[in-house]
């Protein structure tokens, strides 16, 4: 409902009672009934926080998707306790896309709030402790211990106490049972005190009382001050930074109080000053986005090639037709500098733009280059970020103060309401689909809807489309256009093979590597120039083995072996954490000959610090970018030159852009192209020829070397002569002849359970349910995934396949029913049912 005719039913109905529907962030597929208190009518709005009771103790916080008259039939309406807002934090048009979202990707809408509003805005409970206002410690027929009668002293002088303060009076880790027995002995109450996880970030200032601004009175000041040293050197450092005299109105902003005191200036004489009436300490609220307070930007126009041009006029043309254009640009072709061009027409008109980058890594690039445009207009959004942070970019799009959004996939759930241009870059990322929590969105199709939403226009852009993409350019539903040549004078690199076997033959191989590779990766280094080296594997060797018995290292809580890393000399699992220390002998046999089988980055980069010990080696991983500015800091020491080998997982073959990168090596090429999933050589052939592109970008010639055991293997073929359309026609084919998307759509059904055979029990009951329903043709019986336990926590998988064109909402709402329907069975009931529509 909008404020408009909210403002017309309060006219009309004034003396009846207002209600709200409230969408909390629970997975409860429903939003809940509230009654508005009187004084509080003025206040409601759709799109606003409140804070409501749920259930017997529970105070939540949610948003009001509705106002109307209609108390709920089925149960007594509580009040709402308090309204946080004095505007809408969350549009309409983002109401209406969560709604979609949740019934799209099978989740509930309160699951999709959970996700899509930051944590900072959400409210946290912290429980507390006071006296039982019944309790009075003379008339207690208890006896107290000494710790017990220090805590009641305490609340009788403080009120209330946290868990913490407990914890530091007592100075003990054990506190429950002291809590324990204090209720016990009806002493204590526990309460739930609400509040806000995001506090604005404040400055304090001092500035001159006005008293003071005249030019007599300030001279006799300093007269007077010139007994006072220490305060006299405080008051000409304020007038030095505030010309008062020629610009008084600066008097008003003042000066931070942190700037005199970085001057070692006397802290009391600062403080005297204020006490004495002559400076006033006040606060404001700052902003926590320092790179919008940074004033080094500089004037950037954007320079497009013939080519850039054309492909720009084209994009244009498509939007009077088609709301969807796709961009097949090769790697290296300036595919940037078009949809920054667009981005800043449509900041220049007032609208709001989204630009979606599939990793945290590529932003710390494209934001310096960003900045040169567009200054303090851009937010940047991405999980390194601070939850304030994230906040106050949250807040600042809602009140329409930041255009412009750089971001990685949650920025999608961002509260536009003058959206008209969206980007994803690097489109066909398997990263822009979220795996868990629910909802299972993918942040590309959630854009198509984002934009339908906004009536805005969508860019999806790379230099390897998904098929998905390009098979809908291509019959029509996107409009297509292509840039098929290098940016200024950078030419494709040349891509060379280097098989394996017969280096190993000829024992040629040494830690890993060929003689080719290592013979050009010295070359190279020699010249001055840098090299890019990708495995896509982290840690040191994938797995410890026993020669003796062929005992493998494996996770207790996990079907997976555990990854050795040897700068901690520990085994992990990388998917629960799980850790231990690296055995000396075989944990079966207890012989000593183990040996560690495969290698990842972190061997590699061993390796190579042995091979080349005056190279500057740096490795970009999961294991060494977990601080906020990893990313940068890496990224920054490999542009400069300081770092010369760059080594790294698929986060190096994604969007990086690097002038003396001549040489880019993959060591082993064969383990993408036979994992077993069907998109596995679409994706192997993606990640190879965007990891070739960061070769060669400027007008030295880029060499890319691919080490493979099967060189022979068709893929090959292709990627030499970079035939992207050749290689996706030959995948096509396959995908129809075995009825894959985009042949059909996907939903994969997973079932978790603690008990192996009652997950298994339970996929068999829904798996015969289903085929009742749909036919055995589009419902694949259950088998274990790949890795069928995490966390000690079973699984087994369904696969649905439905043709274009079979109804698939109610084909949802069929399969929810059913799971509903067993759930009647005590066994079923234990089990974890998830929906992941469309699985990447």
């Amino acid at each position: 409902m909008s404020q408009l005719s909210l403002n017309t039913v309060k006219e009309d109905n004034l003396e009846k009672t207002f209600f709200v529907q409230v969408l909390l962030p629970i997975p409860v597929p429903k939003t809940f009934t509230y009654r508005v208190a009187r004084n509080s009518e003025n206040q409601i709005q759709v799109g606003v926080r409140v804070i409501v009771p749920f259930g017997k103790k529970k105070i939540i916080s949610g948003i009001i998707t509705d106002v109307h008259h209609n108390a709920p039939e089925d149960y007594e309406a509580k009040y709402v306790l308090e309204v946080l807002d004095d505007y809408p934090i969350i549009s309409n048009q983002q109401l209406k896309l969560f709604g979609w979202i949740a019934q799209y990707y099978m989740a509930t809408d309160g699951e999709v709030l959970n996700v899509g509003l930051p944590s900072g805005l959400k409210l946290s409970s912290e429980s507390k402790i006071q006296l039982n206002p019944a309790f009075n410690k003379e008339d207690s027929p208890h006896i107290f211990s000494e710790i017990e009668s220090v805590v009641i002293n305490v609340l009788e002088k403080e009120g209330l106490l946290s868990y913490q303060q407990l914890l530091e009076i007592t100075n003990t880790k054990q506190i429950s049972y002291l809590i324990k027995e204090l209720l016990n002995k009806q002493v204590i109450i526990l309460i739930e005190q609400v509040q806000e996880r995001y506090k604005p970030k404040t400055e304090k200032r001092l500035r001159l009382k006005k008293e003071w601004l005249e030019e007599a009175k300030l001279n006799s000041l300093m007269q007077e001050l010139d007994k006072k040293p220490k305060q006299l050197d405080v008051l000409l450092k304020y007038l030095q930074s505030v010309p008062i005299f020629n610009e008084i109105d600066k008097n008003e902003e003042g000066i931070p109080k942190s700037l005199l005191k970085e001057e070692s200036f006397s802290i009391s004489s600062i403080n005297t000053l204020i006490k004495n009436k002559i400076f006033e300490e006040f606060e404001i609220i700052v902003s926590r986005l320092d790179y919008l307070n940074r004033q080094e930007f500089i004037d950037h126009e954007i320079t497009l090639s013939e080519a850039q041009e054309k492909c720009r006029s084209e994009i244009n043309e498509i939007f009077t037709k088609k709301d969807v254009a796709l961009l097949h640009g090769i790697t290296g072709s300036g595919k940037t500098e078009i949809y920054l061009s667009l981005i800043k027409e449509v900041i220049e008109s007032g609208s709001q733009a989204l630009f979606l980058l599939p990793e945290i890594a590529i932003t710390t690039q494209m934001i310096q280059r960003v900045r040169k445009i567009f200054g303090d207009q851009v937010g940047i959004y991405h999980s390194k970020f601070s939850d304030a942070e994230r906040v106050e970019v949250w807040k600042g799009v809602a009140e329409g103060k930041i255009n412009f959004v750089i971001g990685v996939r949650s920025s999608i759930l961002l509260p536009f309401n003058n959206l008209s241009l969206l980007v994803v870059d690097e489109e066909h990322e398997s990263s822009y689909k979220q795996f868990d929590p629910a909802p299972r969105y993918h942040a590309r199709d959630t854009a198509v809807v984002l934009a339908k939403i906004h009536q805005a226009k969508l860019i999806l852009g790379s230099a390897t489309p998904s098929y998905e993409s390009y098979y809908n350019a291509l019959n029509g539903k996107y409009g297509l256009t292509q840039l098929t040549e290098r940016f200024g004078e950078g030419k494709m690199p040349e891509i060379q093979v280097i098989d394996m076997k017969k280096q190993k033959a000829k024992k040629l191989v040494k830690d890993d590597f060929s003689h080719v590779f290592l013979t050009a990766l010295e070359e190279e280094i020699s010249k001055g120039n840098q090299a890019i080296i990708f495995q896509n594997r982290r840690g040191y060797a994938p797995y410890l083995q026993c020669e003796t018995c062929g005992w493998i290292a494996e996770c207790q809580n996990c079907s997976v072996s555990l990854t050795y890393h040897m700068h901690q000399h520990e085994l992990k699992c990388h998917y629960c954490g799980y850790k231990q220390k690296s055995p000396n002998a075989c944990l079966n046999c207890e012989s000593s000959a183990l040996v560690m089988k495969g290698f990842g980055t972190e061997k590699i980069e061993d390796d190579l610090k042995l091979q080349l010990s005056d190279v500057k080696i740096q490795r970009m991983d999961r294991d060494t970018t977990k601080k906020k500015y990893s990313y940068n800091q890496i990224i920054e020491a490999f542009e400069s030159g300081e770092t010369q080998i760059l080594i790294g997982t698929q986060m190096v073959t994604k969007g990086l852009d690097f002038e003396k990168v001549s040489l880019v090596g993959i060591v082993d090429a064969d383990r993408m192209m036979y994992y077993p999933d069907f998109r596995a050589h679409e994706r192997a052939f993606q990640m190879m020829l965007q990891v070739s592109g960061r070769a060669g970008r400027t007008n030295k010639d880029g060499k890319v070397l691919i080490q493979s055991f099967q060189p022979k293997h068709p893929l090959f073929d292709y990627l030499l002569k970079y035939d992207y359309e050749g290689f996706y026609q030959l995948q096509l084919n396959e995908r129809q002849a075995f009825f894959y998307p985009p042949f059909c759509r996907l939903i994969k059904i997973i079932l978790k359970g603690s008990e192996s055979q009652n997950v298994y029990q339970s996929a068999t009951m829904l798996y015969e349910s289903l085929v009742i329903q749909l036919g055995n043709q589009r419902v694949l019986a259950p088998h274990e995934p790949l890795i069928s336990k995490i966390r000690n926590i079973y699984h087994m998988e369904i696969w649905i396949k439905l043709e274009k064109g079979y109804p698939l909402e109610s084909t949802k709402e069929g399969i929810k029913s059913i799971v509903e329907k067993l759930n009647e069975n005590a066994h079923f009931r234990k089990i974890r049912v998830i929906y992941d529509v469309d699985p990447q």
